[in-house]
């Protein structure tokens, strides 16, 4: 009888079991309300996780700015210090608390500032670089140690080996320094923009080309006549830029054809045409050339070397989906340009390429980066510093390549020539895209698209109502032809390094403040982990569920968006995108919601926010990627390396992080760097020779010409022993990538 009943509770307790599940136990737990001190943000004091006081008092949706107090439409008033609706969700989901540690600095500013008491934060924001240094040394948390309780950071890392592979800091063990933050992945970043409708007036129609004349009254500082100007053009500046194509010949290139559907060939003429810089430089050479002869030029030119392709829409050559311009065609527009603001603007005045703040040290840099595109020069819009991979497989220095100084050389006979902003050339504080584009003072620069073409419906009235009457059209075209080497042989073709891949950016758990808190560093890989989940990626990019639309039964309605389900903005977001931030999809999410901070960002929020001005310049260059007509870089191991696109990060080690160091007119900032892309903050300016190269010319002692610059940059700036370095941690990547 006993042995029955000891069999019968058997089965009772092995059918309990079964009825009641062992709930598995989360791997990363911690205590409820957990308080993680957060260092961390994306650029400065008004794009970080709580509001800051000056957002608020400084914020142009004054309607909605009462007392100290933004009010949104979710019926919350935030005041500085609260946390943005973001990250009060990410405090509701996740049961953490956050505190504010940021300083508002830029990534390199703000780890540089914590470097030395790290065990005051226990979220820190970096450049990767820094964060795998620091988390080589020992003070920053290596995540690769914690995957297996990351099941979503994991999955992601699993799907794009080449993310896993640039941000790996150490190959002995694989280790992860950083979370890493993607703005998109695998799709262009910066994108040539032009004042659509200028290039339309000046190349299209029949006939020759007929300047309008305009009246300019001259004033002094107290408002005095001084004189009063008629006229109906200005005449070209004496020729400094030489030709960049051909001069005879012919050259065919691919094209897309103008419906978007498939590829075509196009013949450049060369020996029917002549190149059209030799022939204006010529005209010039035996007189002066008006800007409207200048003009007639260019039109009698494209009707040549095309052999009548474009027919009376001329300016479809730079504009159009068959669009297919070079860097000498540009260079004859910009003259163009430059010679008829009578036409364009109604004053005497016209700026031809800017920059999207022409005195901003990280914006001026984007001149060189359009050098590169126009030029057929690699590194100059890297991935990492100015890094390559060459047909060899090993990494190559743009910065010690003479192909980078003759481009920029070019473009320094287009500062002579008054085709870059006067601006740009004084480093002038004052100017910016916005002013260029509401003043039609500007006519091209090269950046992201929705933050820039939005300045087409801000002019008009600020809410982003239709302005196609007005015939205003600052809009993406598509990346020029340019002489390339992938090292099997020179060719023609649209090649664009500005490939969307790890940004430079990222954040990193503090050894030292974390300590031995269970709590705190499992919070800490939590926060990290969701974020890479997909409603994570969605509250990322979105903001709460009160910023997206959704259906009677509480779901979000959801758009197609590069094959993937994505949320649609709920119409008051758009609203308020306008109230607060003028269009500005990026402000705004940063500002105002606390999202697209960091971890991944998808562009579906953003291509929501696009003008339809943007969608449309967006969509030529979009059909020719997907038709080849435009290459890239290739996130992933190509079997010729020239394609892969260079790793945000490389695993170098403590004593060689310590030698570049060293070599700080490379790799430093301030007084020491030489080659900064960083913004100026007060106290420290940022050089970048290359952008004073394009400025103003060489200039200094070592730096007077392009011998003396490349043997300084190689030698007595260490460049030689800065590529050496690199290129052992690239070897060691790769070894790590194969096994």
């Amino acid at each position: 009888m006993k042995k029955l009943l000891s069999l019968a509770l058997v089965l009772v307790m092995m059918l309990a079991l079964v009825a009641c599940p062992t709930v598995k136990e989360d791997p990363l737990e911690y205590a409820e309300g957990t308080v993680l001190r957060m260092a961390t943000g994306y650029n400065n004091a008004q794009t970080g996780l709580f509001f800051d006081a000056k957002l608020i008092s400084s914020n142009d949706g004054k309607d909605k700015v009462e007392d100290g107090a933004i009010t949104l439409h979710n019926g919350v008033s935030y005041r500085e210090g609260d946390l943005k609706p973001t990250w009060v969700e990410v405090q509701n989901r996740l049961g953490i608390v956050f505190e504010n540690k940021y300083q508002g600095n830029s990534a390199a500013n703000e780890i540089a500032f914590w470097a030395e008491q790290f065990g005051e934060v226990d979220v820190v924001s970096g450049t990767a670089s820094k964060l795998s240094e620091y988390g080589a040394a020992g003070e920053i948390v290596n995540l690769a140690e914690h995957l297996d309780k990351m099941p979503n950071f994991k999955a992601y890392l699993e799907a794009n080996p080449i993310v896993r592979l640039s941000i790996t800091g150490d190959t002995s063990n694989g280790a992860i320094y950083f979370s890493p933050y993607f703005d998109g992945v695998n799709d262009i970043e910066r994108m040539p923009l032009m004042r659509t409708d200028w290039v339309e007036k000046l190349l299209n129609g029949e006939g020759d080309f007929v300047a309008t004349e305009a009246t300019v009254v001259v004033k002094d500082a107290d408002g005095n006549v001084i004189e009063t100007i008629t006229r109906s053009y200005n005449n070209l500046a004496d020729a400094v830029y030489t030709p960049y194509m051909p001069t005879s010949g012919k050259v065919t290139v691919d094209a897309v054809n103008k419906e978007g559907t498939a590829v075509i060939q196009l013949t450049k003429d060369y020996d029917k045409a002549g190149n059209i810089i030799k022939v204006m430089n010529d005209a010039l050479a035996a007189g002066t050339v008006t800007g409207e002869q200048a003009v007639n030029m260019l039109r009698d030119y494209i009707d040549t070397a095309y052999n009548g392709y474009y027919g009376t829409k001329r300016a479809d050559l730079f504009i159009g989906q068959n669009a297919a311009w070079d860097a000498d065609e540009l260079v004859a527009l910009l003259r163009c340009v430059v010679a008829n603001p009578q036409t364009l603007n109604g004053t005497h005045t016209v700026q031809g390429l800017f920059s999207r703040e022409d005195g901003n040290n990280q914006r001026r840099v984007d001149m060189f980066r359009f050098a590169g595109t126009l030029f057929g020069v690699r590194g100059l819009e890297s991935r990492q510093d100015y890094l390559y991979v060459g047909n060899d497989g090993l990494l190559h220095d743009a910065r010690q390549e003479e192909a980078t100084y003759v481009a920029l050389e070019r473009m320094n006979a287009m500062t002579k020539e008054g085709l870059i902003s006067k601006s740009f050339i004084e480093d002038d504080t004052s100017v910016k895209s916005d002013v260029m584009l509401s003043k039609d003072a500007g006519f091209m620069h090269y950046d992201y698209n929705q933050t820039q073409t939005v300045y087409n419906e801000t002019k008009l009235n600020g809410k982003g109502e239709d302005k196609s009457d007005v015939g205003e059209k600052y809009m993406a075209v598509m990346v020029p032809v340019a002489r390339w080497n992938d090292g099997t042989g020179e060719t023609f073709m649209r090649f664009t390094e500005s490939w969307r891949s790890v940004k430079t950016d990222g954040w990193g758990i503090s050894v030292k403040g974390v300590g031995n808190d269970t709590n705190k560093l499992n919070a800490a890989l939590k926060l990290i982990d969701y974020a890479y989940s997909k409603d994570g990626q969605i509250l990322m990019s979105y903001g709460p569920d009160e910023f997206i639309k959704r259906n009677a039964d509480g779901s979000y309605v959801m758009f197609d968006f590069n094959g993937e389900q994505w949320p649609v903005i709920a119409d008051e977001t758009f609203d308020e995108l306008w109230t607060f931030a003028n269009g500005n999809y990026t402000n705004f999410a940063r500002q105002l919601l606390g999202s697209t901070l960091s971890f991944v960002k998808s562009q579906s929020f953003e291509y929501q926010c696009t003008t339809e001005v943007g969608k449309e310049g967006a969509g030529y260059i979009s059909r020719a990627i997907a038709l080849g007509t435009i290459r890239h870089p290739e996130l992933a191991i190509t079997e010729n390396p020239w394609w892969t696109s260079v790793p945000t990060v490389l695993p170098t080690t403590k004593v060689q992080n310590d030698e570049l160091k060293t070599l700080s007119a490379l790799t430093g900032s301030g007084a020491t760097g030489k080659f900064s892309s960083s913004k100026d903050e007060e106290g420290k300016v940022q050089t970048n020779l290359l952008v004073d190269i394009i400025s103003v010319g060489y200039a200094g002692e070592g730096t007077s010409n392009r011998a003396e610059m490349l043997n300084t940059v190689k030698d007595t700036w260490g460049c030689s022993r800065y590529l050496e370095i690199k290129n052992l941690a690239w070897k060691d990547l790769l070894d790590f990538y194969n096994k």
